[in-house]
């Protein structure tokens, strides 16, 4: 299973910022509520995280830095 970002419903307020700018189609707008569509095809772009003006969606994923 693909890692898909998580939409705190509580904090979202509907604006659709990150629909529009889901190009792999993951994120739909469902009544006032973003709601997250499994699909294989997100590459954790975090373009959604970046655009949602209320810090509602986070990308579950770990940076790793490795020193030399």
């Amino acid at each position: 299973m693909v890692e898909m970002p998580v939409v705190d419903k509580e904090k979202c307020n509907g604006c659709g910022l990150c629909v529009s700018v889901c190009y792999c189609n993951a994120l739909v707008l469902v009544g006032v509520v973003v709601t997250v569509v499994e699909t294989e095809e997100c590459g954790w772009c975090t373009k959604c995280e970046a655009v949602c003006p209320t810090g509602a969606i986070a990308c579950p994923f770990e940076i790793v830095i490795e020193l030399s």
